[in-house]
């Protein structure tokens, strides 16, 4: 793969990277994608690669920024240089929820309100992200979505991360060609036996395009009943209990939104008083973001015979609902949440997707043991 370097103004620079150690190029569903690249120490490449400065290929849509450079050296290897760093999602991480923010409504308007307050137009200008615009979605699936939360100073990567891991749903920044950095929520594709819109894509070892596979069941982050402690102080402090289980299957935590306050502010800028039961509504909706975070996991992934039948990027993409089973019968649909690509002079070019189903998403796109 040809490796292309960017300027502070996404304009490509020379030369381009095209001898490399290794490369790790990883794109994801619902937060930022990664990079890894290792080259020879050679003057032409600590010149180029800087902090700061940008990475893509011509095989992905996505732009990553170099956030971390190493030098390593060896009396016996030489010297090489590792390359690492984030997607562009991971410039929201440089800003927080400045004060206290009130979201209720429709979900998408509510993560524009935040991006605009916090990112795109935010009352002091040194907080604005430059050439970040946002593009609305009109997909019913995040259409239909609606919220009733509040945030103080919480980080907005993080906080953008979790609401759309809650409702299952993606997000990118992605740059176009004028320069500016397009923010967007979507919705993978269904590739699946149940529907007929779109051709159908199967990862099976009896299709010879899962050459293997590694399956992972785990219950160690369940937590399914949270107590929520809001506003308020010893006996007067209010608390609401979300979720629900008994005797063993109760895994309980404890989510603090003492940040949540029953004083809110309007988008026209007037102050209101809650009523106990639109406080003790956000209080549940910190509860299920807690229980969101804390949930029993499936993860499926294996590396990928990229040339038989489907190939990524033109028949599947990272956040498409597939079919996958493997050689034990283990079998079902399930959301490809991330795709790395490598490139190494050991083992070549391989693509490895990563398949997840939480167990509280849609039945449908669970996999299953049979």
């Amino acid at each position: 793969m040809d490796i292309y370097v960017l300027d502070s103004n996404f304009q490509r620079l020379s030369p381009v990277v095209d001898v490399y150690e290794s490369f790790i190029w990883t794109e994801r569903y619902d937060k930022a994608g990664e990079f890894e690249l290792v080259v020879p120490a050679m003057d032409v490449w600590l010149n180029l690669l800087k902090k700061d400065r940008y990475l893509e290929i011509n095989e992905s849509d996505y732009t990553m920024i170099i956030e971390t450079i190493e030098l390593d050296t060896d009396i016996e290897d030489g010297a090489n240089l590792t390359i690492t760093g984030r997607s562009l999602e991971s410039l929201l991480d440089r800003r927080i929820i400045w004060g206290q923010v009130d979201c209720n409504g429709d979900f998408q308007n509510q993560v524009q309100k935040l991006l605009n307050l916090n990112a795109i137009s935010p009352s002091d200008s040194n907080r604005k992200i430059p050439n970040l615009t946002f593009e609305a979605s009109t997909d019913p699936a995040i259409t239909s979505l609606t919220i009733d939360t509040q945030f103080t100073g919480d980080n907005l990567y993080d906080t953008i991360c979790d609401l759309c891991k809650k409702n299952h749903i993606g997000w990118y920044i992605k740059k176009n060609d004028t320069g500016n950095m397009i923010f967007k929520l979507y919705s993978g594709v269904r590739r699946t036996h149940d529907q007929t819109a779109v051709p159908e894509v199967i990862f099976s070892p009896s299709f010879s395009n899962l050459i293997n596979t590694k399956y992972v069941k785990s219950d160690t982050k369940l937590k399914n009943v949270t107590l929520v402690g809001g506003e308020g102080e010893g006996n007067e402090r209010k608390y609401v209990s979300v979720g629900s289980g008994s005797g063993l299957s109760r895994r309980e935590v404890f989510t603090d939104a003492r940040s949540v306050s029953s004083k809110v502010t309007d988008d026209n800028g007037k102050s209101k008083d809650l009523t106990a039961e639109e406080y003790n509504a956000k209080l549940t909706d910190k509860g299920n973001e807690t229980l969101g975070k804390n949930v029993a996991t499936t993860t499926f992934d294996g590396e990928v015979q990229s040339q038989i039948q489907w190939k990524f990027r033109k028949d599947y993409f990272v956040g498409d609902v597939v079919q996958i089973e493997n050689e034990f019968g283990i079998k079902g649909t399930t959301r490809i949440i991330e795709c790395a690509i490598s490139d190494d002079n050991q083992n070549g070019y391989q693509l490895v997707p990563t398949f997840e189903s939480d167990e509280d998403e849609n039945k449908n796109n669970e996999v299953e043991e049979s």
